[in-house]
């Protein structure tokens, strides 16, 4: 696990893309960004953390809306430079309310 960690590349904020996804139906939740010390609270916590680029600090899915992601699996790209948190959606995923923050069509 360390070694994968080691390959990530941040991006010049020291972010990554972190795109969540619902384990059984596979629908795309959101994308969030990452820092280091984010994706170390996620694999410790067993729950994902992002990064806010607003605050600019650290916040728990859903600490305070009780809709929280419980991490099943997180995997790199081959690039290493997205990840992919496959994980358990407790409620929405959306600060709207939505089920996934996908929902504003611009072609079907």
């Amino acid at each position: 696990m360390q070694e994968i960690i080691n390959k990530l590349k941040f991006n010049e904020a020291g972010l990554i893309p972190a795109v969540a996804q619902d384990t059984k139906t596979k629908e795309v939740l959101m994308l969030a960004w990452m820092n280091l010390e984010s994706i170390k609270s996620t694999i410790s916590s067993g729950y994902a953390t992002y990064y806010s680029r607003s605050r600019k600090n650290l916040w728990k899915k859903g600490e305070t809306s009780g809709h929280l992601q419980k991490i099943i699996n997180i995997t790199a790209d081959c690039d290493f430079d997205c990840i992919l948190l496959e994980v358990e959606q407790i409620g929405n995923a959306c600060h709207t309310g939505a089920k996934t923050c996908f929902f504003n069509k611009i072609i079907s």
